[in-house]
């Protein structure tokens, strides 16, 4: 099993790497939330070494001009997207920032050298505060899954499922698959984000976030049968307790908003962020020691991930 420097990239949260055949891509949210940015390798390792560059900056005015949050990058029939979070500033209304989901789109072969063009939000049955979408496949079919708040239910936001047309647009279908209800998911914030998705075991697991970003942050599971209806919510499971929390004897607060991907070797690998102190100078959002980490999946009898705990520092 292989090990991983902890942490993998400081300063980087919401991380996200996608492999592809000859190496792998990394992107994550920057503290200064005001651009994208990509880098590559072909070894897993050789990521935090690696050159940073910018392929898409906010703009100077208007809804895509502050807070640019959860870059994901994702290869959909034969082009390059990157699907973020952007607000046209740093306002609060019905309790949430004022973000929407926007998507660019590259066509070379090369993402981080390629030309990215602008596609505009991505539009879904409400407008309102929406953020950390992903995409997957499954059985041929391509999915969005995102978070957003729905007005009528209390709390900052829910995970929300809709088949995709393209790789700009959703089918009109979509369905809520959680909701904000344990007291864990609850702390400080009514939050359920950062979806990411595993497909494994027979079975399409959905790691997500909850709770404050602070120590309280945490991961929970979805899991649906991979026979399974995944648009009909009475295909999805919901553990009832987190599977990766706060460890307060190894100094690792707040881990959340994940990824998943491969070692080299097939290992299925978590990719989250979280910090190595408690006590956070004024709000959580600012501080920029959300460091990047990796570790191992591993798996029980019945084919359930096993998260144990988040490794100390090295």
């Amino acid at each position: 099993m292989q090990h991983f420097p902890n942490p993998f990239i400081p300063q980087r949260a919401d991380p996200f790497i996608l492999q592809v055949e000859g190496g792998y891509y990394f992107t994550a949210s920057v503290p200064e939330y005001d651009r994208i940015v990509l880098r590559y390798s072909p070894d897993l390792l050789g990521l935090p070494q690696a050159q940073e560059h910018t392929v898409w900056v906010k703009h100077e005015n208007g809804p895509m001009s502050d807070l640019i949050w959860a870059p994901e990058l994702h290869f959909i029939d034969g082009a390059w997207y990157i699907y973020f979070a952007a607000a046209p500033n740093r306002e609060i209304a019905y309790h949430a920032f004022q973000h929407r989901m926007y998507v660019l789109c590259c066509h070379d072969a090369d993402p981080i050298t390629g030309k990215w063009e602008e596609l505009g939000q991505m539009v879904t049955s409400m407008d309102t505060f929406s953020l950390d979408a992903t995409t997957f496949c499954h059985k041929g079919k391509h999915y969005y899954l995102w978070a957003q708040q729905d007005r009528s239910i209390p709390g900052n936001s829910n995970l929300y499922l809709a088949p995709l047309v393209n790789g700009w647009t959703l089918e009109n279908k979509q369905i809520m698959l959680t909701k904000p209800e344990f007291a864990w998911e609850c702390k400080g914030f009514l939050v359920n984000e950062g979806p990411a998705v595993l497909q494994r075991h027979g079975k399409v697991f959905v790691f997500y976030s909850a709770a404050a970003t602070d120590e309280n942050y945490c991961i929970g599971l979805l899991w649906a049968d991979a026979n399974a209806d995944l648009m009909d919510s009475n295909s999805w499971h919901k553990a009832k307790e987190p599977i990766f929390t706060t460890s307060y004897e190894n100094q690792q607060y707040g881990p959340g908003h994940c990824s998943v991907t491969r070692a080299e070797d097939g290992t299925d690998l978590l990719v989250y962020h979280c910090r190595s102190y408690r006590e956070i100078e004024g709000d959580p959002l600012w501080n920029p020691d959300r460091h990047c980490r990796i570790k191992n999946i591993a798996w029980d009898d019945a084919g359930f991930p096993v998260l144990g705990v988040p490794p100390q520092d090295d």
